[in-house]
C-alpha cells in the first residue's frame, strides 16, 4: 500500500479534484480559453505525478481569486503538494477563469436608413476635393494635352471649313450630314422653368429630298381637293378616327382645319404632341402653307432637360448655305423663351457624321436683346409725353 493510500488520501485522480482542492466546485462557473490550451496545461501538470505528504497548514487552503492569481498552490487543502505547480499556473494565468459568464444578449445595433441625413453628410466629408488647376487659355504648340487649356472656339464659318478639311484628310463620305446640339438654358423667373419642347421650321435650303407624310383632317371638299394637290398623304374626316386608333393609319404630322377640331377629341390622348394646335402651325385655314411646312420642313425635340441634337444640312453644300440653316434653326429655338430673361442658348457645338465636336462662337447667332429695349424705352417716351398734358 502506498504511504497515500495508508493514510486514508488518495492523490488527485481528475482535474475537478484538482479545482476541488483549490475551493472551487463543479457548480462554479470556469471558463476555459480554448480545450487545446486547457488539455496542454493537465498534461503538463501530470507529467511528474510525484507527491509527497505534507501536513496540512494553518492558512486553510486558497480562494479563488488567489489561483486567477497564479500565486497560490493547490495542494494544502487535501495536504498534497505539486512540485513546481507555481510556476506552472503563473506561466498560464488566463487558461482558468472564475469571472461571472458574459451576458448572452444584448441590444440589438440600430442600422442608419438608407436615405438619412446623415449617412448623406458623411458620405460627402469623406469624398476627397480635388484640386483644379486653373486653365490656360491658348496652347503655344502643336501637341498639347487639351485638359490644361480651355476649350477653343470657333466662327461658324471657320468651323464649317474646319469640318470640310477633316473629310478631305480622313477620305470619308463627302455627303455626310452636318449635325448641331444645342445646350440650353431652361430656367425662368424664380424656380420657374420652360417645358421640353418640339418644333417643326422650314429650312431656307433642303439637304435631302425625302417627304413626311402628313394627314389633313376636313370635311369640307373643297378643302379636301387643294390638300390633295399639295401633297396631302390622307384627307377625310371624322372617319379617320376609328383607323387612328387602331393603328391602320400611321403618318408623320397631322393638320386640321378649325370646324373640324370639336370632334377630333377622342384623338387628343393618342396623338399627344403631334395633336394639331396653332402654337405648333399645326391648325388654321391655310392648308398649302401648312402642308409645305411639314412635308418638307425639319422636326426637332428637347432630350432630356436641356439638350437638341438635330441634323442641318450636308457637308458637300456650300458654306453659305449650312450657316443660313444653322442661323435658321438657332432662331426658332430663342422663340420659346422671352429674351428678357437672357440668352436661350448657352452652348453650340457643331459637328459631321465622322468629325469630332467644334465649339462655335455665339456672337452674331443668337437674337439682339437691344433693339427689343429700345423700342420698349421710345414706346414708354411716347406714353409718358402723352400723359404729361393730361394730368396738368
Amino acid at each position: 500500500m502506498a504511504a497515500g493510500e495508508a493514510g486514508g488520501i488518495r492523490p488527485p485522480s481528475s482535474a475537478w479534484d484538482l479545482l476541488e482542492g483549490a475551493g472551487i466546485s463543479s457548480s462554479s462557473s470556469v471558463t476555459i480559453v480554448s480545450p487545446q490550451a486547457a488539455a496542454a496545461f493537465l498534461g503538463n501538470l501530470f507529467q511528474r505525478p510525484n507527491f509527497s505528504r505534507t501536513e496540512p497548514r494553518e492558512t486553510g487552503g486558497c480562494s479563488s481569486g488567489q489561483l486567477k492569481q497564479g500565486s497560490a498552490a493547490l495542494a494544502p487543502r487535501r495536504g498534497w503538494v505539486f512540485p513546481g505547480l507555481d510556476q506552472r499556473l503563473a506561466a498560464a494565468p488566463a487558461l482558468v477563469s472564475v469571472a461571472p459568464p458574459a451576458r448572452p444578449y444584448a441590444a440589438a445595433a440600430k442600422t442608419a436608413k438608407k436615405g438619412s441625413r446623415k449617412t448623406k453628410q458623411e458620405e460627402t466629408k469623406k469624398k476627397k476635393v480635388t484640386r483644379r488647376w486653373p486653365l490656360m487659355s491658348k496652347p503655344v504648340d502643336d501637341v498639347y494635352l487639351t485638359w490644361y487649356y480651355e476649350r477653343p472656339s470657333y466662327d461658324v464659318e471657320e468651323a464649317v471649313g474646319m469640318l470640310k478639311k477633316f473629310q478631305e484628310l480622313d477620305f470619308t463620305n463627302p455627303k455626310q450630314y452636318v449635325y448641331i446640339n444645342v445646350f440650353l438654358d431652361m430656367a425662368l423667373q424664380k424656380k420657374k422653368k420652360v417645358d421640353p419642347f418640339a418644333s417643326t421650321v422650314l429650312l431656307p435650303y433642303r439637304f435631302t429630298d425625302e417627304m413626311n407624310k402628313v394627314l389633313v383632317f376636313t370635311e369640307n371638299e373643297q378643302e379636301a381637293e387643294i390638300a390633295r394637290e399639295n401633297g396631302a398623304a390622307v384627307v377625310g374626316g371624322v372617319e379617320l378616327i376609328k383607323w387612328i386608333l387602331e393603328d391602320e393609319i400611321q403618318v408623320d404630322f397631322y393638320v386640321a382645319v378649325p370646324a373640324i377640331m370639336p370632334k377630333l377629341i377622342p384623338l387628343r390622348s393618342k396623338l399627344k404632341r403631334k395633336y394639331p394646335s396653332t402654337k405648333k402651325n399645326s391648325l388654321g385655314h391655310d392648308i398649302p402653307k401648312m402642308l409645305q411646312l411639314f412635308r418638307e420642313g425639319l422636326e426637332y425635340m428637347v432630350e432630356g432637360e436641356r439638350l437638341i441634337k438635330t441634323r442641318i444640312a450636308r457637308l458637300d453644300m456650300p458654306t453659305e448655305q449650312i450657316v443660313a440653316n444653322l442661323k435658321t434653326v438657332i432662331h426658332d429655338i430663342c422663340t420659346f423663351k422671352p429674351l428678357t430673361y437672357g440668352p436661350f442658348v448657352q452652348k453650340l457645338v457643331i459637328r459631321s457624321s465622322t468629325s469630332e465636336g467644334l465649339l462655335l462662337n455665339l456672337d452674331g447667332l443668337l437674337p439682339q436683346v437691344e433693339k427689343e429695349e429700345e423700342e420698349k424705352n421710345a414706346e414708354d417716351d411716347e406714353e409718358k409725353h402723352v400723359q404729361e398734358p393730361v394730368s396738368t
